[in-house]
């Protein structure tokens, strides 16, 4: 389908009388036309279809449908119903009281376009950029980022459930693509083995014979791999996405050799960020926070928090559940710094802050990330007690690479490292001559009195351990206390945009359409909160049960 742009020349005076005679308080999409005028322009969508072929919807409608369509908690077909029933819809849009609108598949082809194009930020930036232009946003403020869990559209499954359904779902393919090659590959078992759905209530009871299952469903996916691979086999049978998650899933899950089929297990499995959790949803992980597990994505939100104006979010951040918010938070600056809306104050929780990110958003953006760091500890005495010096007590000469102890003495090694991680490092070693007679040792070191070596350290690249110390003396003062307390606001933006549009559960399966899905939500809070704004709905007030405030007042 080609572009179909259509022009706009404001809001029909039939559907201007007839929404304002009925809705003389306005709505949030009446209220939203009158504030920010039209929104979300055809041309701004104009790579994302041809300029040839039948033409299609106007891109500029369901554009501002989707971001209605989660601000409301809507599906395809509900949003699509709207179009055509709502005049207030109509109003927003720009439409004549009889227009049609279009078909619910537009919206899901809407959105395979941007992801195609790469143009899942664009909603978002086209809206933050109209909020901009009315003098609402500002460069250098202060804004705020969290992050939150986001479900899977897909079930958890347990690794016996995961290879059975996987096996299950490349055969249900193969029965659809390829029915009369099946048929010639398997026997009337597999239709009693991988028939129904894998449910742990349906396998065998007892460990050994579990054993033997997930065995045997193993030998039956090596079979089903080598009759697709062969030679005499439809090359296109390969291609089969459900085939491919099989291929990769067997690699994962299975080992295969002179003694037959084998289950990986414990330091043999891939980490899980590397591993399959579902064979419908390749992108998803089991990620754990907390004690918590869940199979799934996390999404970043980060928004402005000034007093004198609407907190909007202006950057989404979306990756699957084992990345480590500290992984994100150069990523988080990247593109705040391309939507040029860098803040000059970014406040973060603990999980954002280590030092390297700190330097690296300063010394690139001019940006400041506030948030506490970890602390500077040391072990104690066996059961409590008398704590050792840490690691600020130590005198660090960069230049003569040395370090010099509370008590005095010289460090005899210093030794340039990089991590498994990639991070350089220096590891600093004290001889066991000059610890031995010290009597802070028992609290100070738990190297081995018989060793070459007493106490050691281990410090960042100069400007990062710098920073590292700095930090970790002004987050103890009551001042830096009070400059963080606005951060706990985020978590009211989260609550919010869980509960309104409803992302704890994503709608959609893989990463990239999970991401656009966040982006939309966003907006559609932005435009939630932009109305609130204009209305001068005042910010919610910590909800306190009652309990709490007896006791606060006690």
């Amino acid at each position: 389908m080609s572009l179909e742009p259509r022009a706009d020349q404001g809001v029909p005076e039939l559907t201007a009388r007839m929404v304002r005679a009925s809705f003389p308080k306005g709505t949030l999409a009446i209220r939203i036309r009158e504030a920010l005028g039209p929104l979300l322009a055809d041309e701004s969508f104009a790579e994302a279809f041809p300029a040839w072929g039948r033409p299609a919807i106007s891109p500029g409608a369901p554009a501002l449908v989707s971001v209605l369509q989660y601000a409301e908690g809507l599906s395809d077909r509900q949003a699509a119903d709207q179009v055509r029933a709502r005049m207030d819809w109509k109003f927003l849009l720009g439409l004549e009281l009889d227009d049609p609108g279009f078909d619910f598949s537009g919206l899901g082809d809407f959105r395979a376009r941007l992801i195609e194009h790469g143009m899942q930020e664009r909603v978002l930036d086209l809206v933050v950029e109209r909020i901009g232009e009315l003098g609402l946003l500002r460069v250098g403020g202060r804004q705020r980022t969290d992050s939150t869990h986001v479900l899977a559209a897909v079930r958890v499954l347990n690794r016996m459930e995961f290879v059975g359904e996987t096996l299950r779902a490349a055969l249900e393919a193969l029965a659809v693509a390829a029915p009369q090659w099946l048929t010639q590959h398997i026997t009337a078992e597999w239709v009693e083995r991988y028939g129904a759905r894998i449910d742990s209530y349906r396998f065998p009871k007892g460990d050994d014979v579990r054993r033997r299952w997930a065995e045997q469903v193993g030998r039956d996916g090596f079979m089903v791999l080598e009759a697709v691979f062969a030679l005499d086999a439809p090359r296109w049978l390969r291609q089969i996405p459900a085939l491919q998650v099989l291929r990769r899933a067997w690699v994962e899950q299975y080992h295969r050799d002179d003694e037959g089929v084998r289950r990986r297990e414990g330091k043999d499995l891939p980490p899980a960020r590397r591993r399959l959790s579902s064979p419908y949803d390749p992108d998803t992980r089991y990620g754990v926070k907390r004690n918590s597990g869940w199979c799934g994505y996390k999404t970043h939100l980060s928004e402005t928090c000034e007093p004198d104006a609407p907190h909007l979010i202006t950057q989404v951040l979306t990756t699957d559940a084992t990345v480590a918010d500290t992984e994100v938070t150069e990523a988080v600056h990247q593109g705040l710094a391309a939507r040029r809306l860098p803040p000059g104050e970014h406040i973060v929780d603990a999980g954002y802050v280590t030092a390297a990110p700190v330097v690296a958003a300063r010394d690139t953006y001019g940006i400041e990330v506030v948030g506490p760091v970890g602390l500077d500890t040391h072990h104690s005495e066996p059961g409590g007690g008398v704590s050792g010096p840490p690691q600020s007590a130590f005198s660090v000469d960069w230049d003569r690479r040395e370090v010099v102890c509370p008590r005095g003495s010289v460090s005899i090694i210093w030794s340039d490292q990089v991590k498994s991680s990639g991070t350089p490092i220096s590891r600093v070693q004290f001889a066991a001559a000059d610890c031995r007679p010290c009597p802070l040792r028992p609290v100070c070191t738990r190297a081995s009195e018989k060793g070459r070596y007493g106490r050691s350290l281990t410090l960042l690249p100069r400007g990062q351990q710098e920073v590292l110390e700095q930090r970790r003396r002004e987050q103890q003062s009551e001042e830096w206390k009070r400059r963080y307390d606005i951060r706990a606001g985020v978590e009211g933006t989260i609550s919010q945009v869980v509960r309104r549009t409803g992302i704890r559960r994503t709608r959609y399966l893989g990463l990239p359409k999970t991401h656009l899905g966040h982006v939309l939500a966003a907006t559609a809070l932005n435009v939630i909160r932009l109305d609130a704004w204009l209305n001068g709905s005042p910010l919610g007030r910590t909800r306190i049960s009652h309990l709490a405030a007896l006791n606060m007042s006690a």
